[in-house]
């Protein structure tokens, strides 16, 4: 009885069962009430018939002799009746009622007025003179004499005795009624109850099935698509929705634990080297102590230096791409010109091209339009690929960077081109991952293997993309996109 299947079924049992009582309650009521209006149109001309053959008053006074004939061969033939004379007022002159007590002295008028008025046509109650407040069905009419009214004649069609076999007729047919209707009711209600229960609770199984499923385990357990605009398709969907967050969720934890166990071993895999050079020369400096001559002295001193510059850049690249791929870098988008900041960065490394001979050339158009971005990412995005064209561009290379707004996706366009070797199209779709370096053995090569990665986190934050594009023996670029003002909502 627990069950929400089993409390709708009963329910509905109960229900059915108040409607079939009340039903039976409704019949019986409307049944007599047929019986009554039957029996009053039926004999509604009565009292008139007895005016008319034996008249009530003689001389304006009470016809006893007359009355009590004709009522009482009235009376063989129906015994349910019984006759009242009143005054015009309604009060009791004289009666013929058989074994019967007249509580009355006066009847109500307004009723008889309305019976005549309607000639008996409309179903109508008047007051029982043998108990008080009780209304049984007659017949009335007017006596007059000599224009004058004299009184009425009052018949009530259901006598005292008639009333009493009634309502023994009426019990027993009650419970025998009671009896079989009870059963039949009790029978059909649980029958329409289960099959209704099972036909509304069908989606509610359903629904109680699935998040059994997904409770267990299941997290793939979905809801069925409910047709209906109801509370149960609500609640469906809803749980859906709900389940696709929660495993969203769960994903996006295993890709921070992930990202947190990468960082960790990357940390301490990737710091040990230069560490462990510093460490090694500082022991080798003290061990030697006044040995030492004053070039192997500055020679260590570079060395330890290097790797720290080197272990400084490699701690700043983790934790910045570990912030990106977390999502707790805010961008900061503004306005500004791409083309100021591509002619900055080339200000920025023409120094550091010149020394490897390396010819840097701009071709940047000065009528692009005003971009919005985050200018501090950005420009790391910029120098990211510069930095990446110089180490890897041979000596008397070039490296391009241009820019212009593309007609046909009405975005401004950046590339950072370099000659050399080109990258082998195996690496292409490996080159933004994490540490990933082509030629990275190759002398005069140097990097953490996170510029890439780093550029490509702050595309994707900014709903962009960068591309490479390599012929895999002369050239290497990488492309990327913005929009500008006019274009953005």
């Amino acid at each position: 009885m627990k069950s929400f299947y089993w409390r709708i079924a009963l329910a509905i049992t109960l229900v059915m069962t108040v409607v079939g009582f009340a039903y039976i309650m409704i019949t019986t009521i409307a049944s007599k009430n047929y019986f009554l209006e039957t029996t009053q149109k039926l004999n509604a001309s009565v009292a008139e018939y007895l005016v008319k053959e034996a008249p009530p008053f003689k001389n304006g006074e009470v016809n006893e002799e007359a009355l009590g004939v004709i009522m009482h061969s009235m009376m063989a033939v129906n015994p349910s009746i019984e006759v009242f004379l009143l005054d015009p007022e309604g009060e009791i002159l004289s009666f013929v009622v058989l074994d019967s007590k007249v509580k009355l002295k006066r009847v109500d008028i307004a009723p008889i007025k309305d019976f005549i008025s309607t000639n008996g046509s409309e179903f109508i109650l008047g007051d029982d003179p043998r108990s008080n407040g009780y209304q049984t069905i007659f017949s009335a009419t007017e006596v007059i004499e000599d224009g004058k009214l004299l009184g009425y004649v009052y018949i009530t069609l259901a006598s005292e005795k008639f009333e009493d076999v009634a309502a023994g007729l009426l019990g027993s047919y009650w419970l025998k009624l009671t009896l079989n209707s009870f059963l039949v009711t009790m029978v059909v209600a649980l029958l329409i109850a289960l099959l209704l229960t099972a036909l509304l609770t069908k989606n509610l199984r359903e629904i109680v099935k699935t998040v059994n499923k997904f409770k267990d385990g299941d997290l793939k357990a979905r809801m069925p698509e409910l047709k209906s605009n109801s509370e149960l398709s609500v609640l469906a969907s809803t749980f859906n929705q709900m389940a696709d967050n929660i495993l969203h969720n769960m994903e996006e934890l295993k890709n921070v634990d992930s990202l947190r166990r990468e960082l960790i071993a990357n940390v301490s895999h990737d710091l040990r080297n230069p560490l462990a050079v510093i460490n090694g020369y500082v022991e080798t400096m003290m061990i030697k102590g006044d040995q030492i001559t004053v070039a192997e002295r500055d020679l260590y001193l570079k060395i330890i230096n290097d790797s720290s510059d080197k272990l400084t850049k490699l701690v700043a690249d983790l934790f910045e791409l570990s912030k990106l791929e977390s999502g707790q870098v805010q961008l900061k988008m503004e306005p500004f010109k791409i083309q100021e900041l591509l002619f900055d960065a080339c200000m920025k490394y023409e120094l550091f091209a010149k020394a490897k001979n390396i010819n840097l050339i701009a071709d940047i158009s000065s009528s692009l339009p005003v971009v919005e971005a985050d200018l501090y990412l950005m420009d790391r995005v910029i120098q990211n690929l510069i930095d990446n064209a110089v180490k890897y561009s041979p000596e008397n290379g070039n490296i391009t960077l241009k820019a212009f707004y593309c007609q046909t996706t009405f975005k401004v366009c950046v590339s950072v081109k370099n000659t050399g070797s080109g990258i082998p199209q195996k690496d292409l779709d490996s080159l933004f991952k994490r540490y990933y370096m082509v030629d990275k053995e190759k002398k005069g090569i140097e990097g953490s293997g996170l510029g890439l990665a780093i550029v490509q986190k702050i595309m994707e934050i900014h709903d962009s993309t960068i591309k490479v594009i390599s012929d895999s023996s002369s050239f290497t670029e990488f492309v990327f996109e913005l929009d500008p003002m006019e274009n953005m909502n």
